[in-house]
């Protein structure tokens, strides 16, 4: 006789499951085909964010600076590209800016020792401080005809699917084999569980810790092209939205552990699958933007009681600016 365990993982798909099933039936327009569409290229979005997000999480830390990541970098290379500069030197440019401000937030976290919520809510205002007074010239910067080359990551659909919902497919793949199957994965996983005994075992915790936020932030530049790509343009102050909040929900809710060490990319899917199904609703609802922060917001701290209690942290785990 086989016997469910009931996880945080399997709640949280079995509610999504009910919610879907149930504005389905009850909402009209919910069900239809376009409206599906939208949702999963919406969805596609925040789960790749939730990626990122997830790998800082796992080694028990947090990046607020996700959405920033996301805007500026994407956005200066459609800037660059509309002031005349090559495809080439353009990506080339926004990969250094991303890759500098990963090695920035890593250095501060793991050999300054700030905590990573002060850390990466600074480096983000500073980062989105610099867009909108040296790099945009407008707050929406607009996809170039030149970089249709580059379209395809965002916009059109393969066998139905809508291709950001097939990046966010490639870009789940690709960390699943990361955490399973590379020894730089498993030592996340170890300095998440219990940063002390990862160090005192002589695991390289401070290299690992910057590789972290370093691919945290070319997630958050991947994640920019392809929304870029899929809108037309990059609304450059969305990094102003409560948008870091829903990418936090998708991680939590999913069941990926605060306290570290715990959880993977299913735990994304399935969040990314519940939050987005719940905006999606709301939105055909017309539930104004101010509740649906309220629902959001109650259901964060209902996620993160649970996950306190599910993953709770004692003497041997906790250790002092962690989040």
């Amino acid at each position: 006789m086989i016997k469910l365990r009931a996880t945080q993982q399997t709640i949280v798909f079995a509610i999504f499951v009910v919610m879907f099933i149930a504005l389905a039936a009850f909402l009209p327009g919910f069900a239809q085909v376009d409206n599906l569409l939208t949702l999963l290229q919406n969805v596609a979005i925040l789960g790749i964010l939730g990626l990122g997000m997830a790998v800082v999480v796992i080694g028990r830390g947090i990046d607020i600076s996700m959405i920033a990541a996301m805007a500026v970098p994407s956005g200066f290379l459609l800037q660059l590209v509309q002031n005349g500069y090559g495809i080439g030197p353009a990506v080339g440019v926004a990969l250094c800016l991303s890759l500098a401000f990963g090695l920035l937030n890593g250095w501060l976290i793991a050999y300054a020792e700030v905590p990573s919520l002060f850390t990466t809510l600074a480096s983000g205002l500073f980062l989105a401080g610099l867009g909108q007074a040296f790099i945009f010239q407008l707050e929406v910067v607009q996809w170039p005809e030149t970089l249709d080359a580059l379209v395809w990551i965002g916009r059109g659909a393969v066998l139905g699917i809508p291709t950001p919902v097939i990046m966010f497919g490639l870009a789940a793949t690709l960390l699943s084999l990361f955490l399973g199957r590379m020894r730089a994965g498993s030592f996340i996983y170890a300095m998440g569980d219990n940063p002390l005994t990862a160090r005192a075992t002589g695991l390289p915790t401070r290299p690992i810790m910057v590789l972290q936020f370093v691919l945290a932030a070319l997630v958050g530049l991947f994640a920019g092209l392809v929304m870029s790509a899929s809108v037309n343009s990059m609304p450059t102050r969305i990094f102003n939205s409560t948008m870091v909040y829903d990418v936090v929900l998708v991680v939590v809710l999913g069941g990926i552990g605060l306290a570290g060490g715990r959880g993977g990319v299913v735990n994304v899917i399935i969040g990314t699958l519940l939050i987005g199904t719940m905006l999606n609703g709301m939105t055909i609802m017309d539930i104004s933007y101010s509740v649906q922060n309220i629902v959001k917001g109650v259901v964060l701290l209902a996620a993160i009681l649970i996950d306190s209690i599910l993953n709770p942290r004692n003497e041997e785990t906790a250790q002092q600016g962690d989040i």
